[in-house]
């Protein structure tokens, strides 16, 4: 937690004024004192003032009676008076983002929650209370932009929100990268090869790879190569997309992940072969190997991948490495043939569809209902 941003908050939640009924003043006050200490950390520091905002707004609304119309009359008059002195930024609809930001992460985990708080302290003085509110605050961590919180509180499931909230923070998403990795369904294709324990870690802990298959989806979203989903294009092409956007690819991938080459080529028996794409992944210590298929997936693809995997396991492998993984990226597959075709206890080849066009809820629906 930065304790700066704390005392920041501390000293200006404790000059807002102790008057139950000036919302307006309460805010201009608190603005006022963020304004005056946001040289540093601004952006952070702001964050924190918009969840107080928002935390303000919801007490003045408990004391409205809980009226709709009551709520809506406040934030209209309240953004006329907070934008005539504090310029842009204070819209109805940003004032209604602040109320949903402290709604979603205030410790109570429902509204009704936050109005039995409200009335165990209501009678204290309005000090005590915003005391309250910063002693609250130490329990979050508010690492991201104010555009990133404003995306998060649109997830409605809170362990897929905590999710993406945690993972922007530890692989430091741009806000494109989070709208990217939202909009391709990250949370629920790792869902899939998940049992119950390790879908609860996932809004817990983040993405964690301690075994291969934790570093594998299904399917893999490739969209930023730029093909069409029904395009005709064959497996080179698609290689030399995946290496012109890289950046992108590694990021699909996902975590640990350097790259090695293209086209790898090793030799026995004087007979030559390549891989196509060749990775390591530095927390599974591991090298990975990606084949790319733009047709249907054969028992002689599974076959070959195997062959591949041995070859690295045997004569490029160090002695502190873990086994080699390889990935099959196909459009298609069987899934009996799959599973006939790997032994049972098989931790080393996958195999997993790639889509090129961002797959619509329905489509993943049933991709999921289908896995499982």
């Amino acid at each position: 937690m930065n304790f700066e941003i704390i005392a920041l908050m501390k000293s200006n939640i404790m000059k807002v004024k102790t008057s139950e009924n000036n919302l307006y003043d309460n805010i201009k006050s608190l603005l006022i004192n963020a304004r005056k200490n946001v040289v540093r950390n601004i952006n952070q520091a702001m964050v924190y003032t918009y969840f107080e905002i928002g935390r303000i707004i919801i007490e003045d609304e408990q004391r409205g009676e809980y009226r709709a119309e009551y709520g809506k009359q406040v934030l209209i008059e309240l953004s006329t008076r907070l934008g005539k002195e504090f310029g842009r930024g204070f819209s109805v609809d940003n004032l209604q983002n602040m109320r949903n930001f402290y709604l979603c992460y205030s410790p109570s985990t429902s509204y009704e929650n936050d109005i039995k708080i409200y009335e165990k302290v209501s009678r204290k003085s309005y000090t005590q209370i915003s005391q309250t509110a910063v002693d609250h605050l130490q329990n979050y961590n508010f690492l991201l932009s104010w555009s990133h919180y404003l995306k998060l509180i649109r997830i409605e499931d809170n362990a897929e929100r905590k999710f993406y909230e945690i993972e922007a923070v530890i692989n430091n998403w741009s806000l494109r990268e989070l709208q990217r990795q939202y909009d391709s369904a990250l949370y629920q294709r790792l869902i899939l090869s998940r049992d119950k324990e390790g879908i609860l870690e996932l809004s817990t802990k983040g993405q964690l790879i301690e075994k291969p298959e934790d570093a594998i989806k299904d399917p893999y979203i490739i969209e930023f190569v730029g093909l069409p989903e029904n395009s005709r294009y064959s497996e080179s092409d698609l290689e030399c997309k995946l290496i012109d956007k890289l950046e992108e690819f590694m990021l699909e991938l996902g975590k640990g992940f350097t790259f090695v080459g293209r086209q790898v080529r090793f030799t026995f028996d004087e007979k030559h072969f390549r891989v196509d794409l060749v990775f390591f992944n530095r927390i599974l210590r591991c090298f990975v190997l990606i084949d790319l298929k733009i047709g249907d997936l054969s028992h002689q693809d599974i076959g070959q991948m195997q062959m591949y995997v041995n070859y690295y396991d045997r004569f490029m492998r160090l002695e502190h490495e873990n086994k080699t993984i390889g990935i099959i990226l196909c459009r298609d597959k069987n899934e009996t043939l799959v599973e006939i075709t790997l032994p049972e206890d098989n931790e080393q080849i996958f195999t997993s569809r790639y889509k090129t066009v961002l797959p619509s809820k329905e489509e993943l629906k049933k991709i999921i209902e289908n896995k499982e």
